[in-house]
């Protein structure tokens, strides 16, 4: 025999004078507007600029420090050249107004460009010099340390002239144009913007470091120089150790030398030799990618 089972309905008790009803459930009421997410390269770029800004924190006076620097600002440049071949950071470019943006980012680029192509060859310049005195230091000969020292204060006379042709990049206007409704375009302006300006500290932080070593005022801080601006302290940035080790005086007297300070000079000499190399080949790197990067720019103009 088969049970019958009766269906049966529940309905909600209605509120009653002594029971108060339940209290009704909050919802979140969400946005029809969706949000506007990052390129990841985009994010890469804002790492490098944020490593960037602390390395510059960690002056340290030593080459190898100012190598991590070059090295960091290539490889920041390899990712804005990549970031500049997407087709969205191409469309908002051309958004910018009469293109007066991108051709201003185009002059601060050559003017980088030109800094460090002037820089290469005094470096190459300065390495020639040196090579040839390392020959009259093994002879013991002083008839090259006097053309050695004009060649150190003619590098600083022009890292100092570099400095100010450098800086003139964030004198100028706003490299791209924040003035946008879309999002993307604000945050590709403000993230450019801030590849100048890291771009500018680094090589600030290159040049001076050398003027401030092979100029025949020695010093161990900018700071100590009491350079100021504005009631602040212009540069922090201090002089190369391993250029202010070679001096006119350690090489001066070679003959009279004994045998462990005549070492020890020696010694300082090498170290700069592969402190030149160093910094000639990573700004070489730079110089690449500052030219890589002056092109996109230059295709995106006029395609």
């Amino acid at each position: 025999m088969v049970s019958v089972f009766r269906r049966s309905l529940s309905f909600p008790n209605k509120p009653t004078p002594n029971r108060p009803s339940k209290p009704s459930l909050s919802r979140h009421t969400r946005s029809i507007s969706l949000p506007c997410r990052s390129h990841p390269l985009i994010s890469q770029l804002k790492d490098h600029i944020t490593e960037l800004q602390s390395w510059s924190s960690t002056c340290d006076s030593s080459s190898a420090w100012l190598v991590d620097g070059l090295n960091r600002l290539t490889e920041l440049h390899h990712c804005l050249d990549d970031t500049l071949q997407l087709p969205q950071t191409q469309e908002a470019l051309r958004r910018q107004p009469h293109y007066s943006s991108v051709e201003n980012l185009l002059e601060q680029f050559l003017r980088f460009v030109d800094v460090y192509g002037i820089f290469r060859s005094s470096v190459l310049a300065l390495k020639e010099e040196h090579s040839a005195v390392q020959v009259a230091l093994r002879k013991r000969n002083e008839s090259k340390v006097a053309l050695y020292m004009k060649a150190r204060k003619r590098m600083s006379n022009e890292m100092s002239k570099l400095v100010n042709e450098v800086r003139h990049c964030t004198r100028s206007s706003e490299s791209v144009s924040p003035n946008s409704v879309n999002v993307g375009d604000v945050e590709l302006a403000v993230v450019v913007t801030d590849v100048v300006q890291v771009t500018v500290m680094v090589s600030v932080a290159l040049f001076n470091g050398i003027a401030l070593s092979l100029g025949p005022r020695k010093s161990t801080t900018w700071r100590n120089m009491g350079i100021m601006k504005k009631g602040k302290v212009d540069d922090q940035y201090q002089g190369i150790h391993e250029f202010e080790q070679v001096g006119i005086r350690s090489l001066l007297g070679l003959r009279k030398k004994g045998a462990e300070e005549f070492k020890a000079t020696w010694k300082n000499m090498r170290e700069l030799e592969i402190s030149i190399e160093g910094i000639e080949t990573c700004t070489e790197r730079v110089f690449r990618s500052l030219i890589n990067a002056r092109v996109a720019l230059l295709n995106i103009l006029t395609s």
